[in-house]
């Protein structure tokens, strides 16, 4: 389970703001019902100095949504636009004195209604319209923009931190391609421009080059020979280590994860209980991903195969 602050629980339990607002000046929408978080953020605006006297929100989704939302009404009321625009999805979270790392889609949430609703104020196009050829993840309504964005605002690294931000690729998975390239190419931007550590940028394929001094070793597992020396037995041997270690918590979820079949640089692996049909499943694979290519040492490509395969 996850940990929530008292802020959380307090404006989910007792959510400001939240209901319709007459007449409203702005109306910023964002999300679906049928992607599971839908959020539709209202602003009256006063036209002289552009600044936000109220904000309403309706919202479909987890208490952290809600929280988020009826945050993000309160931190806006009282700003001019320009300021309100300024506010990051990082902003919305430590308001509420934090959100776990798999519900800051929520604050990400919030941060584009805003948007939205200012754009639509002002008589703007909003950029996130999805233009033909922009949307990557169907099933969460993610475009290249959305994501870039919270790449760039969160300083995101790892197609795990994209999904807990995004949403993109928690389903299908059809989508990781795309968001992988969108991600690259955004890192790859960002150490242009010196915001970026090199080491920890992005590479498609495989993990990020870290020199061995800033590279964090666990205490408890030995230092494993590279891929390149290990023979098949001992390369089985270090992915069912690496499993055994994810299992525990995979099961306090009511699901669990076992070895099937290694194939060079592709491991099956079987999904069951909670996991096979989790919204994050695809998630929960990248990270079995993640963590075996740290071991090994090479990028590796976890498939999850069904009972009859």
């Amino acid at each position: 389970m996850w940990e929530y602050s008292e802020k959380v629980q307090d404006y989910f339990f007792n959510p400001k703001n939240a209901g319709m607002l007459e007449d409203a000046s702005g109306i910023g929408e964002v999300g679906a019902i049928a992607c599971g978080d839908a959020l539709k953020l209202m602003i009256k605006v006063d036209p002289e100095d552009e600044r936000i006297t109220d904000a309403r929100f309706q919202t479909f989704g987890c208490g952290s949504a809600i929280a988020s939302s009826s945050a993000l009404t309160e931190i806006i009321i009282g700003k001019t636009l320009d300021e309100a625009l300024k506010i990051t999805n990082q902003d919305i979270a430590d308001f509420l004195g934090g959100l776990p790392p798999e519900k800051m889609h929520c604050s990400v949430m919030g941060y584009e209604a805003l948007r939205a609703a200012v754009a639509n104020y002002r008589g703007e196009v909003w950029e996130d319209d999805h233009e033909e050829g922009a949307l990557l993840c169907k099933c969460f309504g993610v475009d290249e923009g959305m994501i870039e964005r919270a790449v760039r605002n969160n300083a995101l690294t790892t197609m795990e931190q994209v999904a807990y931000f995004t949403k993109a690729t928690g389903s299908c998975g059809t989508c990781v391609e795309g968001v992988e390239t969108v991600l690259e190419r955004t890192n790859a931007a960002m150490v242009a421009e010196g915001l970026l550590d090199p080491a920890l940028a992005f590479v498609a394929g495989g993990a990020p080059v870290v020199p061995a001094h800033k590279q964090r070793r666990s205490p408890i597992a030995p230092p494993q020979p590279s891929s390149s020396r290990m023979t098949t037995v001992q390369k089985i041997r270090a992915i069912e280590e690496v499993l055994e270690e994810l299992r525990p918590a995979l099961r306090n979820d009511g699901g669990d994860c076992e070895l099937v079949d290694v194939e060079e640089n592709r491991v099956m692996v079987r999904m069951s209980g909670a996991c096979v049909n989790c919204q994050l499943a695809a998630v929960t694979v990248q990270g079995i991903q993640g963590r075996l290519a740290e071991r090994l040492g090479m990028p590796v490509r976890v498939i999850p195969v069904t009972a009859g395969q």
